[in-house]
């Protein structure tokens, strides 16, 4: 835990150290966020918070290498290294996208490219639970399901980053989330995989920790598509470390199917925000005739603002939300048992229906208030 420790405060330092000498940057090149009208800012803002990012990732990994734990297993030195240079493509086109804008298919392709890599290198899915055993992948299959979970991954955080400290602040408590996990079941299972997802998500969290104090409301920078799908792929590199690349027959039985799910489910329930928020959108403009990727202000913070939520208070209500989610998850994967399903199971109604009682009573005021300026 102690070699996890140093390289999270690694990514930490070197991100939060790096961000205003990549704001500055941006502010030089032009890649300046300007106000649209989907958009909550209310001022230019400079991109680049993605580059940030990527130096915090490096650092950690070098610092990680030198570890007696971490660089002990070579595949997770191989694996971190393919996952660095993935991670260094995506985030090169989100560069240029800051700067120039690509349509959404050049962006997809960067995507497909970056996920390219992570095959290349071993990275991709091997197997997926089923029925308490497992399906075996053929490379075809385990190519296609990688590249589409990179995709998902990529454009679920980059909906979601619509709010000052919004993304970063989901994907960080996502990751720990994932992170405990990981290290969970690399010290109760021994499984050197998990020690590869467990590297990836704490160095996830300290990036974002990093980056958050200059994008907290009101944000100095930005993370842009460069930060945004990077922290896609990295999530998507985490999940198939620990999904796609363990057998879960080899967990240990106590628990029956579930131990054999978990794995699939921890990834997708913490990070289930973005998620629900992406296919809700996808599915909204399609129903509508428009393509998937036309923009709009129609995403969950944008309909908690409406509801007279501040800023800040809807940011931290989606942090809040996406802390019950995935620690709800690690909950299950770590004491599954029928118990621990009906106390998840009560508090996440027991939330679910509080935020319903206040979001009413919250949008009845806001009327209210609003009322006299429409009657005029």
């Amino acid at each position: 835990m102690r070699e996890y420790l140093l390289v999270f405060l690694v990514g930490v330092a070197v991100c939060f150290w790096l961000t205003p000498a990549c704001r500055s940057l941006a502010l030089r090149m032009g890649a300046v966020a300007r106000v649209r009208g989907r958009d909550v800012h209310d001022h230019a803002t400079p991109y680049f918070g993605g580059l940030a990012m990527l130096g915090g990732l490096g650092a950690a990994y070098l610092m990680a290498s030198k570890m007696p734990f971490l660089s002990r297993y070579a595949i997770v030195s191989s694996d971190s290294l393919v996952i660095l240079a993935g991670a260094a493509v995506i985030c090169a086109v989100g560069v240029v996208d800051d700067l120039f804008e690509l349509n959404a298919l050049m962006k997809v392709a960067g995507q497909i490219l970056a996920a390219g890599i992570l095959v290349l290198g071993g990275v991709r899915m091997q197997w997926i639970p089923w029925r308490g055993g497992i399906i075996t992948l053929d490379p075809a299959a385990g190519i296609l399901i990688t590249v589409f979970v990179v995709f998902v991954c990529a454009n679920a955080i980059n909906i979601i980053d619509g709010l000052d400290g919004l993304a970063a602040g989901i994907v960080a408590i996502s990751a720990s989330a994932f992170f405990v996990y990981a290290y969970w079941l690399t010290v109760e299972e021994d499984l050197a995989r998990a020690t590869t997802a467990a590297l990836v998500t704490v160095v996830m969290s300290g990036i974002c920790v990093g980056y958050l104090p200059h994008n907290f409301h009101p944000a100095k920078i930005f993370m842009g598509d460069s930060g945004a799908m990077l922290l896609g792929l990295l999530f998507a590199a985490s999940t198939i470390s620990l999904t796609g690349q363990i057998d879960p027959t080899v967990l240990d039985d106590r628990s029956g199917l579930l131990a054999t799910y978990i794995p699939l489910l921890m990834p997708i329930v913490a990070l289930g925000l973005p998620f629900l928020d992406m296919f809700v959108a996808y599915t909204r403009r399609t129903w509508q005739g428009v393509w998937w990727f036309v923009a709009d202000k129609q995403h969950l913070h944008h309909r908690l603002l409406q509801r007279g939520h501040t800023h800040l208070g809807a940011v931290l209500m989606m942090y809040g939300w996406t802390a019950l989610l995935a620690y709800s998850a690690l909950f299950l994967g770590i004491f599954p048992s029928p118990v621990t399903i009906a106390i998840v199971a009560v508090v996440v109604a027991s939330t679910l229906i509080f935020v319903i009682v206040t979001g009413r009573k919250t949008s009845v005021s806001h009327t209210r208030e609003d009322s006299p300026c429409e009657q005029t």
